[in-house]
């Protein structure tokens, strides 16, 4: 049993819940914290239902949501797991609550964190190709390990921010994220390609690095420093400006100057790269 959830309160919440809000719940939980427009991207196919649908789900408390104060405008919702949501999913894998791993003061930090941006901008990226995928016939965002997941596979070597295989007309391309929201400096986040080199090392397979930046001026002197370190490690990379889907043409390769591509078109111009691991 979970906690103080009797099985008539979970029979209550199981006739209100469709399988498409069971697999919003599973998706926020495992990603922390989506915006109702990532959530639209993802499980919906207009941002209307999707508000009206999210309105419903946090009256039942499945989520819980928390609006930020940007500096200018505003922000959009951000939802959060809520606690008889996250006792939906124990029960769906047999276990309690505590077992999940589920506690409301943790699943509510991003509200506060400084990494909050960070966390929506690689939650973005996932919402993006995972809402082309749903919409574009031959395309398909086949694994997604954000950043929690990857950590525990390999972080005694490298901690990208997330890992992922993108399949777009028979081309598919494995990618580590890094998406650098401007708090590090600029050798730091060159200097990863070092990490990613000792991870190439111990798995024998290497993955591209894909470094998406929030600024043009970012992005070329990042540029400049990756192309030594990419000379130095072997490891490819490409950096690209945050806008578009990232499935797009606008991944610039280190070993190019001009002429972007889309995300598929990485796979035939590193053709001996591939996955870390597979899934």
């Amino acid at each position: 049993m979970n906690e103080h959830y009797t099985p008539a309160v979970m029979a209550s919440l199981a006739t209100k819940l469709t399988s498409r809000d069971r697999h919003l719940l599973r998706t926020i939980w495992t990603h922390r914290v989506l915006t109702s427009h990532q959530i639209a991207q993802i499980a919906f196919n207009d941002a209307g239902t999707a508000r009206h649908r999210l309105i419903k789900l946090h009256k039942i408390s499945v989520v819980d949501r928390f609006r930020p104060k940007p500096p200018t405008g505003s922000a959009p919702w951000h939802y959060v797991l809520g606690e008889p949501g996250a006792a939906v999913l124990a029960a769906e894998d047999g276990i309690t609550i505590s077992e999940l791993g589920y506690r409301r003061d943790r699943a509510l930090t991003p509200a506060y964190s400084q990494r909050l941006a960070h966390t929506t901008g690689v939650n973005d990226v996932f919402a993006r190709l995972y809402g082309t995928a749903r919409h574009t016939t031959g395309c398909s965002l086949d694994t997604w390990w954000p950043e929690t997941r990857c950590a525990a596979q390999w972080g005694k070597h490298a901690r990208p921010d997330a890992y992922a295989r993108w399949t777009e007309n028979g081309r598919t391309i494995d990618f580590f994220l890094e998406y650098d929201t401007g708090t590090e400096t600029l050798d730091r986040v060159a200097g990863k390609l070092h990490d990613y080199a000792t991870l190439t090392t111990v798995t024998g397979i290497t993955t591209p690095v894909l470094f998406l930046t929030t600024a043009q001026g970012r992005e070329a002197s990042l540029r400049t420093r990756l192309q030594l370190r990419a000379a130095q490690t072997g490891v490819p990379c490409a950096t690209a400006v945050t806008g578009p889907s990232s499935h797009d043409a606008i991944w610039l390769p280190h070993d190019r100057n001009e002429n972007r591509l889309r995300l598929a078109e990485l796979a035939g111009h590193w053709p001996q790269t591939g996955p870390a691991k597979q899934p």
